[in-house]
Order: structure tokens, then C-alpha cells, then sequence
């Protein structure tokens, strides 16, 4: 007698239960590790500003970039909406990242594209010089300072989704309190040492790069770099900022630079930096504490003479 035939619907779908199973969790996975990767998950690299609940944490590639666009910035004299405008469009553009690729030929940090006059590709794919572009149409922009920073930034960008700058404006904000020194000792970076010595003349041309002519290392000694501290220009209202504001400026950026230069040490106003005690951020250093006031005795005190009168970068020797 011939055996009934089982319907083989039931097994399809209970495969297609398994593929689709089997897919939700490869792409959750692969969420976590995209998320791990932008944020440093734990035991990664990264790097923090603020404090508290109003804290922004990323890597130590977009700490980096960050700074960068900053340091051009403002010196630059642009004041400190012109950063946070920036930083909010950079976040939106590549997440902070100098990628190559984008939109049709869009690149680099703001996504620049060579057919519209930006540069040539391998220019935008310069962060200091993408930055400076960027700074250079938005000065162009009338009373761009009083503008919402999503109009501000759109007039310069020509963006296809305008109002997506906005959501990056209290990030950007956080950012630019911490690398435009407004906000002290409020950055700080978590990486691992690295044996491989670090290359003092490196940072000294990276600094002249982002910083300008105002800023001018001291050669040091064997693997330290030393950044004498002026009380730097500023313009629409920033003209007040003062000599130790610029200081955290420059040591901020020593820090968010502190993997690519192999930095160990960086020391200013009493506080002190260190790679291997990088996750307790900064800690009071009573030996440079005294050597600041010291130097703000020498140069006669005041807020624009400084009271701390040099950022100390120490690299791996």
C-alpha cells in the first residue's frame, strides 16, 4: 500500500525560520561591532570630554580630527561658534572620520567634493587643509555667528538633508568647550603604551600646521617637546581668552594626539596626563604646579600673561 506523501511545507518553513534566525543575529552582531568600533567599546582606545551625564566618548582617531579642526579654527581667530559649527558639520559628514569616499566624489573630513572647487582629493584629504576651507566659506557667510548653526552650516555645505547638522550641535558643543581650553583638564584619552619611540620634530611640524605661526615649540630635551604659552587672538567676542585657556587648548590637543605620537606624558597648570594611568584622565601634579605659578611670577601675572607658562609633552623614548 503506498505510503502517504508528508507535506514539505513545514520544513521550509522551519528553514526559512533558521536563515532568517541566523541573519538577525549576524546583523546584530554586526551592530555591536560597528558601535563598539565608533564608540571604543570596552577595553578599546577612546577618548572622553565632559563629565558626568553630559559626557561624548569616541575614538582616538576622531579625537584626533577633532582637535585638528579646532587648533585651524582658532588660529584662525575664528571664534567659538565658528568650532562648534564645524565640528557639528564634520560629525554629520563622516562621523569625525577622513574618509575617502562619499556622495559621487565627496571626501575627507567635511566630505568635500573636488568638482566644486573644494581642492584637488588629495588636498581635502589633508584635515588641516579641508578645515581650513571649510572655515574660509563659512567666514564668507554674513552674521554667521548669530545664525541656527543648521543654516550656518548648510550655506557653506549645500547639503541634501540641512537639518541633520542639528542633531550633532550639544556634541560639538561639548567638543569645543574641551579643545578650544574653555573647559580645563575635560579631555582625556584611554590607549595603550607604545614601545616604539615617539618623533619630537613630527610634533613640532604638526603643531606649526594646525596652530600657525603663534605657536612655537621650544626644541627640548631628547623626546620632550615643550610649547611656550601666549595669550592668543580670538575674534567675534573671544578676544578676552586668556594665556592659560590657550594652554589646555594646546594640551588638550597633545592628548587627543596622544596614539599617533606616541605621547606618554602630557603636563599643564598643575595637572598632569599620563598614558599608563590614562583611564584616571588627569591628576593634580604639585611639582608643576609650583614650576606654573613660578612662571606666571616671572611673566607678571594676569590673565593674558598666564599664570602656567609652558604645556610639556613627554613621548615614548
Amino acid at each position: 500500500m503506498p505510503q502517504p506523501v508528508t507535506p514539505d511545507r513545514p520544513v521550509k518553513r522551519g528553514r526559512l525560520f533558521r536563515f532568517v534566525a541566523a541573519a538577525v543575529v549576524l546583523l546584530a552582531v554586526a551592530g555591536y561591532l560597528v558601535v563598539q568600533y565608533v564608540s571604543g567599546g570596552p577595553g578599546a582606545p577612546r577618548c572622553t570630554v565632559g563629565s558626568g551625564d553630559d559626557t561624548y566618548r569616541f575614538s582616538p582617531e576622531q579625537a584626533e580630527n577633532a582637535a585638528t579642526i579646532s587648533a585651524v579654527g582658532t588660529s584662525r581667530g575664528m571664534p567659538e561658534r565658528a568650532v562648534t559649527i564645524a565640528l557639528a558639520t564634520a560629525l554629520q559628514e563622516s562621523g569625525l572620520r577622513n574618509i575617502t569616499h562619499g556622495d559621487r566624489d565627496s571626501v575627507g573630513l567635511f566630505q568635500q567634493r573636488p568638482s566644486q572647487g573644494w581642492g584637488t582629493v588629495q588636498q581635502i584629504m589633508d584635515p588641516v587643509y579641508s578645515a581650513g576651507k571649510f572655515y574660509q566659506r563659512l567666514a564668507e557667510v554674513p552674521g554667521y555667528s548669530r545664525l541656527p548653526l543648521t543654516v550656518a552650516a548648510q550655506r557653506v555645505q549645500r547639503s541634501g538633508f540641512p537639518q541633520a547638522y542639528a542633531k550633532h550641535e550639544p556634541d560639538a558643543a561639548l567638543l569645543t568647550a574641551a579643545l578650544t581650553g574653555r573647559s580645563p583638564a575635560s579631555l582625556t584619552c584611554t590607549i595603550a603604551k607604545d614601545a616604539r619611540p615617539g618623533d619630537p620634530s613630527r610634533v613640532r611640524a604638526e603643531l606649526a600646521r594646525a596652530f600657525g605661526a603663534g605657536v612655537a615649540p621650544d626644541k627640548g630635551d631628547g623626546h620632550e617637546v615643550t610649547v611656550p604659552v601666549h595669550a592668543p587672538a580670538r575674534a567675534g567676542g573671544d578676544a578676552g581668552v586668556g594665556a592659560e585657556q590657550h594652554g589646555w587648548e594646546l594640551a588638550h590637543w597633545a592628548v587627543a594626539h596622544a596614539a599617533a605620537f606616541r605621547v606618554e606624558q602630557v603636563s599643564y597648570a598643575g595637572r598632569t596626563w599620563r598614558v599608563d594611568g590614562s583611564r584616571k584622565g588627569w591628576h593634580t601634579d604639585d611639582t608643576q604646579a609650583d614650576a606654573g605659578s613660578a612662571a606666571g611670577r616671572n611673566t607678571g601675572g594676569g590673565a593674558n600673561s598666564g599664570a602656567f607658562g609652558q604645556v610639556r609633552i613627554q613621548l615614548a623614548g
